[in-house]
């Protein structure tokens, strides 16, 4: 597949690294020479310096034959221009990233393809919907259904108190003798370790299980958590991501909302009237502590500053609060979640980045998402009659040493795959990969 980056920010980057460690044809343009170079010594891609609406520097990048066009810049009016343009010189298919919230709306009513973008993508909402997904469960760092719960991919800290310290995944099986649930992943130290027999659970660990619905309970029990739901948020700060997370989960859960601009706040009392809006500092702990900040089940700081949002998030669950989310700008962050006390740190430009990422794999892969701060992906296969994965017992298989099959889905019910599991046409398989395995998985699926 030919691919066409035009901006090479966070988003274009990162999203350039994805594709080109499965041997895509990538083609970045952006207007800063540093940029071009830096991405040009961590991926193998074609460069090109130049304005992505420019005629002539989308011909060089070969346009009309490009099966994607990515407009990833700062710019929402240069990606729309761009998208538009690439169309209308051949590429197959375009992308734009915006942050205007009328186009996420209206979207059926603008008619976009008609002009020639095929998708528009919004860090900030996406940013949101994560959030939203991130607060299913207190007691979980994350949670994500397959088959509507048929089985969950969830994470759990293990700390001083859980019983999995110390225990082997052989020792652990021998725990789990219903076999309900697995170990797929687990992040220490920033390092993304796909767990065998003599792997064992370390303190500080975030460990990642897929499970069947009634292996839930057990795990929270094994890890010494207690299942607790979310009524109460308070949001810091009345940015996009802010507005759209207060905006979505507002609708369920009751909402307060501190934003330091009084301008905004009373914008935002207009556009969420089923938030309570406060006008306040979001350093001021007291007048966080005075708006209930006790009382509180989960606080989510998403202003500008990372900073802030790390040190309020911290504040927040010295109160007691059970979840804590905090946005951070720089990536390198994501991965301290585990170590500084934060429950989840996300990044609005690598959220958008896995999406498109996932968004451009469909084709064999029924699903696929993301993990923060794992290096693997969470892929949903669906056996065909002629997949190679039929052939032989699990243990058989020649399946990849980065990678691990977590369940499967048939005929509506979720099942862990012991070694002597033999798979079928129709099964849905959930698979946890690394990078580098995740073309050699594609292939037993064929």
């Amino acid at each position: 597949m030919r691919v066409i980056i035009a901006g090479v920010g966070n988003v274009g980057y990162h999203l350039a690294k994805l594709l080109c460690a499965e041997g895509q044809d990538i083609v970045l343009i952006d207007q800063s020479q540093d940029k071009l170079k830096l991405a040009a010594s961590q991926v193998d891609a074609g460069t090109i310096r130049g304005n992505a609406t420019s005629y002539s520097v989308l011909e060089e990048a070969g346009v009309a034959e490009a099966d994607l066009l990515i407009a990833a810049t700062n710019s929402e009016e240069a990606n729309i221009a761009t998208a538009i343009i690439a169309k209308h010189l051949g590429a197959k298919r375009t992308i734009a990233r915006i942050s205007n919230t009328e186009f996420i709306y209206q979207k059926d009513k603008l008619n976009l393809k008609h002009l020639g973008i095929d998708d528009i993508i919004s860090p900030e909402s996406l940013a949101a919907k994560e959030i939203k997904r991130l607060l299913k469960e207190v007691a979980l760092t994350d949670s994500f259904e397959f088959e509507k719960g048929l089985l969950s991919l969830i994470g759990v800290n293990i700390d001083d108190k859980s019983p999995l310290k110390g225990k082997s995944m052989v020792e652990v099986a021998r725990m789990n003798p219903e076999s309900i649930f697995m170990t797929v992943a687990i992040l220490r130290n920033n390092e993304t370790i796909i767990p065998y027999g003599d792997t064992t659970f370390e303190l500080n660990d975030h460990a990642y299980f897929v499970s069947q619905p009634d292996g839930i309970d057990k795990l929270l029990f094994l890890t010494g958590k207690k299942r607790e739901m979310v009524k109460n948020i308070m949001i810091l700060g009345g940015s996009r991501v802010g507005f759209h997370a207060a905006k979505i989960l507002s609708a369920r859960y009751n909402v307060k909302l501190v934003e330091r601009d009084a301008d905004k706040c009373f914008e935002l009392a207009d556009q969420i009237p089923d938030a309570m809006i406060i006008n306040g500092d979001a350093s001021n702990v007291e007048l966080l502590m005075e708006e209930g900040l006790e009382d509180m089940d989960a606080f989510i700081a998403v202003t500008g500053d990372s900073e802030t949002n790390i040190i309020s998030s911290l504040a927040a669950k010295n109160h007691g609060v059970k979840k804590t989310i905090a946005m951070v700008e720089n990536m390198d962050y994501i991965h301290l979640s585990q170590n500084i006390g934060v429950d989840t740190l996300i990044n609005k430009k690598l959220i958008a980045a896995n999406f498109i990422f996932r968004h451009i794999r469909q084709g064999e892969i029924v699903s696929l998402t993301s993990i923060h701060g794992v290096d693997a992906e969470i892929l949903e296969f669906e056996v065909k009659e002629s997949s190679k994965i039929t052939a032989h017992e699990l243990r058989d298989l020649d399946f990849p040493k980065s990678a691990i099959i977590g369940g499967v889905i048939r005929d509506g019910q979720g099942y862990t795959t012991p070694g002597d599991f033999m798979f079928q046409p129709k099964d849905r398989v959930v698979v946890l990969a690394k990078p580098d395995a995740i073309k050699k998985v594609e292939d037993l699926f064929i």
